[in-house]
């Protein structure tokens, strides 16, 4: 199911129609797992059983109109999951009460975090279908499902059950989540404090094959990567001539570049081919070969299999998932995914 994104919106419900049906919210006998707080595929098999038809259609209709907007549910994902857990912590507003501050204001979100309002529009679709049912968390997490699939990479089914937040934390979205002028170890260490080892951290990285990134974050590596005046002696000068062409030394912090230039909106291997040829475009990309024999292996390994990485992407991205959910009754199920519930 490569899609390219120029096949409108016709291929791309018919793609969301294919997601669910490929991934069932449930199996008809299927016995349910005791509630023990596990995550698991069936759990609004019979509270909200049009869940996945809901969001897949709203996301194709999201993606046709803007084709950046699944790396951006992809990374929403990411970023909420990195911070307290998969709670849609990262969705709340600041409430005016200063029991906590948004994580939409952090260095890694501020300016750059994006899809909110797509969650929304989901959220209201389901609060229609099925009222108080599905969590804001479920659906950032199915979201980022569908957009993978959608731009032609892998597909897999999402557990669910997570419950939402009351707070949010903007001390952990700015110390927690990985930065692309972050060194190898210290990336090590971020995905390691969440449970995730090397594998996921190098097949993670790879949702880069799609979506843009700032001028701001990789500026460094074109003008003064090693505060020498020079630039990355691991980028590759022709690469970084093309990039200086656009990305100016100063001023032009939100100009936006393809993190994967040769298959911009499509979902594939080519991040790690680039990579081989120092083609990557943050520093927390090229590192993966320079810095460590373990994640260049997986790189090379990567590179020379599409089928070895998206099944390892699909794995990393269930177990990313399963970061430190709210489940029974913990969190609540937020009516508007903005702010908690009225208590």
């Amino acid at each position: 199911m490569a899609l390219h994104w120029t096949s409108g919106l016709a291929v791309a419900v018919t793609a969301a129609l294919a997601v669910s049906v490929l991934f069932p919210t449930g199996v008809a006998g299927h016995p349910l797992p005791p509630a023990t707080g596990m995550l698991f595929p069936q759990f609004y098999q019979h509270t909200c059983p049009q869940l996945q038809e809901v969001v897949s259609a709203i996301v194709a209709k999201e993606h046709a109109k803007d084709p950046r907007m699944a790396a951006s549910l992809v990374r929403l994902h990411f970023h909420d999951c990195f911070v307290q857990g998969c709670d849609a912590s990262v969705l709340l507003d600041a409430d005016g009460s200063g029991r906590f501050q948004t994580e939409k204001r952090s260095n890694p979100n501020r300016d750059s975090l994006r899809g909110y309002e797509v969650i929304d529009e989901i959220k209201a679709a389901l609060e229609h279908a099925c009222p108080h049912t599905v969590s804001c968390a479920d659906i950032v997490a199915v979201a980022a499902r569908d957009s993978t699939v959608l731009t032609g990479g892998p597909g897999w089914e999402v557990p669910l059950g997570r419950r939402d937040s009351l707070t949010a934390s903007l001390s952990g979205s700015n110390n927690l989540i990985p930065a692309p002028n972050d060194t190898l170890p210290t990336i090590t260490a971020k995905f390691h404090n969440q449970g995730l080892d090397i594998v996921d951290l190098v097949a993670l990285s790879g949702a880069h094959t799609i979506g843009d990134s700032r001028c701001v974050s990789f500026r460094q590596r074109l003008y003064n990567q090693n505060n020498d005046g020079r630039p990355d002696p691991t980028l590759n000068p022709a690469y970084a001539a093309k990039l200086r062409g656009r990305c100016p030394k100063s001023g032009g912090d939100q100009i936006l570049f393809a993190l994967d230039p040769a298959t911009q909106f499509r979902f594939d291997n080519q991040y790690y081919k680039n990579i081989l040829a120092m083609n990557g475009l943050l520093n927390s990309d090229e590192v993966l070969l320079t810095q460590s024999h373990e994640t260049m292996e997986l790189v090379k390994s990567y590179a020379a299999s599409n089928e070895l990485f998206f099944d390892h992407f699909a794995k990393s991205m269930v177990k990313m998932g399963n970061i430190s959910p709210l489940t029974g009754h913990s969190g609540e199920i937020r009516k508007i995914c903005r702010r908690i519930n009225h208590h």
